[in-house]
């Protein structure tokens, strides 16, 4: 598993934050602005708001046409159900539910198709391990 997540955090470059609240406050905004800080380029996916962290909101993944590396979810586990078929329209390597969000449906699916998959950790927390 760390093999892959290390994996992950050395090759993405163009991330797609599913669930990235425009409110300071929340943790989706605080990895996401962490993220950025770090030099990754993040999309944000929020049904609200023309912009966040002076990104353009996209309302839905497949709407994004640059190529994105990694999807990194901060929504109900259910969800991943619905963002999985655009992750493999998309050709997307990799599918990140954030710490607390698990569906063990998807990652089978994904493990089947060779997409890398990574659920209830946080990337922020792995992402500072690596840098030790």
């Amino acid at each position: 598993m760390q093999e892959i997540i290390d994996k992950i955090l050395k090759e993405s470059k163009n991330i797609a934050v599913v669930g990235l609240s425009p409110d300071p406050s929340k943790i989706s905004y605080k990895i996401a602005k962490f993220l950025q800080d770090k030099k990754f380029k993040i999309y944000p996916v929020y049904p609200k708001e023309e912009e966040i962290l002076n990104e353009r909101v996209y309302r839905a993944l497949n709407e994004i046409e640059d190529k994105i590396d990694l999807v990194l979810m901060f929504r109900k586990g259910e969800f991943a159900n619905e963002l999985f078929p655009v992750v493999v329209d998309k050709k997307i390597p990799n599918f990140w539910l954030q710490l607390g969000i698990f569906n063990d449906e998807v990652a089978k699916k994904c493990e089947n198709l060779g997409i890398n998959f990574i659920q209830n950790r946080c990337i922020m927390v792995e992402y500072q391990k690596q840098e030790k």
